[in-house]
């Protein structure tokens, strides 16, 4: 298409991932160029063609620009591609009515996973492709059968055959047994209901969960981002004062602590839970084994599903875990689901009796 003297955008999860490319497209059409601004990651060509690169670790930058062909590299590990793509780079193509190539090694259950599910079902303007290494005729058969035998065979499924792996990261399975069906959006009269709330800053979501207390369900889930302060206090007590709660446990961190004030002040009953490396750790294990177990039930809302599926845990050096969403995702729905499920493990007592 450059050669052709159209517009390209190419898009990178990362500045480091963009900048390998970038010198590697310098070299391929450095008898074409007319025009290089290394700053910008801009190249015009002699034809009158343009490629310009840019990092989605701030894709707001990206903002108002027009292409007639957009890529997506290693989309898998773009943060909250399912928003970055709808509202940043899809109004891209309007003009020209161009395409998009969203290419990228699969990586769990994420927004990658959400737009090729696009394209399998069928939907008008997607179409998917699913090519294992070996479809590759520079790579030699010996070497694949080399990695099946080196790699940990859920690996080997990822990287190799291009596989969406559920349970990748090896923390929490089952998960799609406890999808009761859609959340709801009004609460069901005679029913109890409390809520747990992650509070997030900055481009991280707040994301709030609304629990069916005698069920132990999840049954609702709102997330949002970019709001003020007392735009956000009043989506929370306005969350309180639909689903009559009984409480609201929130997370005290960072700006939690203002806000639990603030709420308090209005009359809510609220629960702070402040998270450390020991608490996150024991909130997390609790909701894992929630869901080996079937004691817990989520709303089909993909964006849980695909933050559950691949959210990872390590082993530390002295043992412990460590728990966090893969690089360049979230794990906000995470977090607020596995605080409210931390309150019902507390709930629940044991008496001993002796005679």
């Amino acid at each position: 298409m450059l050669l052709a003297g159209q517009r390209v955008g190419a898009f990178f999860p990362t500045y480091k991932m963009l900048s390998e490319t970038w010198r590697e497209f310098l070299n391929v059409f450095r008898p074409l160029q007319r025009a290089k601004n290394e700053t910008e990651n801009r190249l015009e060509l002699i034809t009158g063609g343009l490629l310009e690169m840019w990092s989605l670790e701030n894709p707001d930058t990206a903002r108002g620009r027009k292409y007639d062909r957009v890529i997506i590299d290693e989309a898998a590990q773009v943060k909250a591609l399912e928003e970055v793509w709808p509202m940043i780079i899809r109004p891209m193509l309007a003009d020209t009515r161009g395409d998009a190539f969203i290419k990228s090694t699969p990586r769990g259950r994420n927004g990658f996973w959400q737009l090729f599910q696009r394209g399998v079902s069928g939907e008008p303007g997607y179409k998917s492709f699913q090519y294992p290494t070996s479809a590759n005729p520079y790579i030699h058969p010996e070497e694949i059968e080399a990695m099946r035998r080196e790699m940990p065979e859920i690996t080997f499924r990822q990287e190799v055959l291009a596989e969406f792996i559920d349970d990748l990261g090896g923390v929490f399975r089952r998960v799609r047994e406890a999808v009761f069906g859609v959340q709801l959006t009004d609460p069901v009269e005679g029913r109890q209901y409390s809520a747990s709330v992650d509070v997030a800053s900055s481009v991280d979501y707040t994301v709030v969960a609304i629990w069916d207390d005698a069920e132990r369900k999840a049954v609702h889930i709102d997330r949002f981002n970019r709001v003020d302060y007392n735009v956000l206090e009043d989506r929370l007590f306005a969350a309180y004062q639909r689903w009559n709660l009984r409480a609201m446990t929130i997370e005290a961190n960072s700006i939690g602590q203002a806000v639990i004030d603030h709420l308090r002040g209005r009359g809510m009953n609220i629960i702070p839970f402040t998270t450390t490396a020991a608490s996150k750790q024991a909130i997390i294990q609790g909701l894992q084994a929630a869901f080996e177990n079937g004691e817990i039930g989520i709303p089909d809302d993909q964006v849980l599903i695909g933050e559950l599926l691949s959210f990872e845990g390590k082993r530390n050096a002295s043992g412990s875990f460590s728990y966090s969403a893969p690089s360049g995702q979230h794990d906000d729905t995470v977090m607020s689901l596995a605080i409210g499920w931390g309150q019902f493990a507390k709930s629940r007592r044991v008496v001993l009796f002796t005679a």
